[in-house]
């Protein structure tokens, strides 16, 4: 099944919008710049990169960055339909979903760092996702280990499994905004035509449930 279009994707505005994957032009310069820029050093980055093959690697157009990160800068213990080996494009079918995802992960930072709110700025990235993806947003009931809230274990392993066998993602119904659609995409080269939208300030407190959005000016 196609990826809703376009998809959308919130990124702390803390990181920078071009990296080297932005200005390089062949597989081999982009060898040579990442031991420059000192990426290699990092052995997980490393090692994740020599996961996928050259032909994934995504590079000299715009916001190469932005979708190689993705992939190359995980959590230590995953998402949820990804291991910590590889990342994957997150994204969503509307911005409210996006807002609710988001908006959820700040909540519980606040919790566990003990402070009463979480204050954040984030840039929205509007993508279209090419490929087929394995529609799974009915499964709730049926399989609802994949829909937990509390575990990605078996989430992990059905992504990953889907991912070795050649699948290009999932469309997965979202677990923190009823009705809200979001895509888990496994392929960087068919994450295409990546453009950075709006900013957004989110704002969370630990004890409520409420979300403050503020598009921000300019």
């Amino acid at each position: 099944m196609p990826a809703p279009r376009p998809s959308l994707r919130l990124i702390p505005s803390q990181f920078p919008p071009i990296g080297l994957f932005d200005t390089v032009a062949t597989a081999s310069d982009l060898e040579a710049v990442m031991e420059l820029a000192g990426w290699t050093n990092d052995r997980l980055v490393a090692e994740r990169i020599d996961r996928l093959p050259q032909s994934e690697w995504v590079y000299g157009r715009p916001n190469s960055s932005i979708v190689m990160a993705a992939f190359l800068h995980v959590a230590p213990t995953g998402m949820r339909f990804n291991g910590p080996d590889l990342g994957a494009w997150y994204a969503a079918a509307e911005l409210t979903t996006c807002v609710a995802e988001v908006g959820h992960h700040l909540r519980r930072e606040a919790v566990a760092r003990g402070i009463p709110e979480v204050r954040r700025t984030y840039r929205c990235y509007a993508a279209r996702l090419e490929g087929g993806y394995l529609d799974i947003t009915g499964w709730r009931e049926t399989r609802p280990e994949l829909y937990a809230s509390d575990s990605y274990a078996a989430s992990q392993a059905f992504g990953e499994e889907l991912r070795s066998s050649g699948g290009d993602g999932i469309l997965y119904g979202s677990v923190r905004l009823r009705g809200g659609v979001n895509i888990a995409a496994y392929r960087p080269s068919k994450v295409q035509d990546v453009v950075q939208a709006d900013h957004y300030e989110i704002l969370v407190r630990a004890r409520e449930r409420r979300i403050e959005v503020r598009r921000l000016a300019g």
